[in-house]
């Protein structure tokens, strides 16, 4: 199972990508056959589970993700739903698609700083069509409290 800790980072080929279904592309990266995109190494996070339809990371926030007023980045929060809820339709999709988020909305319930320890994001698929994939997710603490939701749309395309 990946990690954080895990030392590969990197971006898969198209050709990669274009040969394996959705869920196949994301367990590979979930085992380590595939490398971590480069943005879980900057903001210390990590797929942690996938199955179809559903995509779960979690990170660690800390003094390196807050903003002028001392606190987490909201950016950082966003940043984890638009990953687990992405993944999440990406689980849906034939070999030689992909997606790209068209939009995506967020709202904060808690803030964040180095006190609140691991967090985890969870995205689940609301339906996934031909041409587009919309899914909701959730951000929580390690004690079960909702730091933020979101729900996104996916343009779906071949690859």
């Amino acid at each position: 199972m990946a990690t954080m800790d895990q030392p590969d980072f990197g971006v898969a080929s198209l050709d990669t990508m274009k040969s394996m279904s959705g869920l196949d592309f994301m367990q590979a990266i979930l085992d380590g056959r595939l490398p971590r995109p480069p943005i879980a190494a900057t903001l210390n996070f990590a797929l942690v589970e996938v199955a179809k339809g559903f995509a779960a990371f979690e990170g660690m926030p800390g003094p390196a993700h807050y903003n002028p007023i001392g606190s987490v980045h909201g950016g950082y929060a966003a940043t984890l739903l638009d990953s687990c809820m992405g993944c999440a339709v990406q689980t849906t999709l034939a070999q030689g698609f992909g997606y790209t988020t068209l939009e995506f909305k967020i709202s904060f319930i808690r803030g964040m700083t180095s006190e609140t320890g691991r967090v985890r994001a969870e995205g689940r698929v609301i339906a996934a069509g031909r041409r587009v994939g919309t899914a909701e997710g959730k951000l929580i603490d390690a004690e079960g409290r909702t730091l933020a939701t979101g729900t996104t749309t996916c343009l779906i395309m071949a690859l």
